[in-house]
Parts: C-alpha cells; structure tokens; sequence
C-alpha cells in the first residue's frame, strides 16, 4: 500500500531547507511508493510530519527537526 507523506513547516521560521531536504530524501528512498508529499507553509515554529494520518514528528512534541532515517522508518513501517 503506497503512503502518503505530509510535511508541515514555519514559512516565517525560515524552515524550507529542512524541509526541501527531507522531501527530497523520500523521493529518492521510495520513488513509486508514495502517492504524495505534501508540503504545507505555516507559522508558529511548527515542524510536523505525517505519514497517512498518522502523526510521526511534531516539533513541540519531540523537540527539533527529525533525524531523516527516523521519517524513512516511519514510512518503511506503514508500507508493510
């Protein structure tokens, strides 16, 4: 089942290098197995990520951007 990837980030914070980053490592690792990444300009501090709904990194919660291995772990485990 291809998952589905949404990055929310601080527009105003400044956060797109991270974010850019991290889109870029999914395309590369998983190509075709996923239906999208969706990329959402915020405010607030915010970094989140989801990966079909489910949140897997919120800034406020875990403090700091994600390490990029731990959104692939993410994703490898909803794939199946």
């Amino acid at each position: 089942m291809p998952a589905k990837v949404k990055i929310t980030y601080c527009a105003e914070c400044g956060y797109e290098p991270q974010t850019v980053a991290l889109a870029e490592k999914l395309m590369v690792t998983f190509g075709h197995d996923l239906t999208s990444i969706e990329i959402l300009p915020w405010m607030d501090g915010t970094f989140d990520v989801s990966v079909n709904g489910d949140l897997v990194h919120s800034m406020a919660r875990e403090g700091g951007f994600p390490d990029h291995e731990t959104i692939v772990k993410a994703v490898r485990e909803r794939l199946g």
